[in-house]
């Protein structure tokens, strides 16, 4: 007994309706999209020049040495103390709005008193603060 037909034809694949799809699909794509033009804006870029210094008037600079010690804006204070270097800060942003405190702080430095700078400039309501880096003399990283 034989119980299957031999299959005399090749299984085909009907690529039509796929095709009918993707064409109502790119047709609703097309429909759909927003277009809309931007407008060039004609801009003409600063130029900078490295020879001029930058002025920066509202610019507090303080040093840290590697032995811990302060100096504000180059001159060395003879004090470590978070209060009195407060106070220092006070005076040297009286008159300068929103001052931006630069931290250079040696490699060596301790981090104590790093964190002394940082805290001394927050009682005395400096908020904005910044550390002042420089490039190794090296191979690019």
């Amino acid at each position: 007994m034989r119980f299957r037909r031999p299959l005399d034809e090749e299984p085909e694949v009907n690529l039509i309706p796929l095709i009918d799809v993707l064409l109502v699909v790119l047709i609703f794509l097309a429909v759909s999209t927003t277009y809309s033009r931007y407008s060039e804006l004609k801009i003409e870029l600063p130029i900078a020049d490295a020879t001029q210094p930058q002025v920066r008037p509202n610019e507090i600079n303080v040093a840290v040495t590697p032995d811990g010690r302060y100096a504000l804006d180059r001159k060395l204070l003879g004090t470590t103390d978070v209060q009195e270097f407060a106070s220092a800060l006070q005076r040297a942003a009286q008159g300068k709005d929103n001052p931006l405190l630069v931290i250079n702080a040696d490699a060596q430095a301790p981090h104590q008193a790093v964190i002394s700078v940082m805290e001394a400039a927050r009682l005395a309501g400096i908020v904005r603060i910044s550390f002042a880096t420089q490039k190794t003399s090296g191979a690019p990283r």
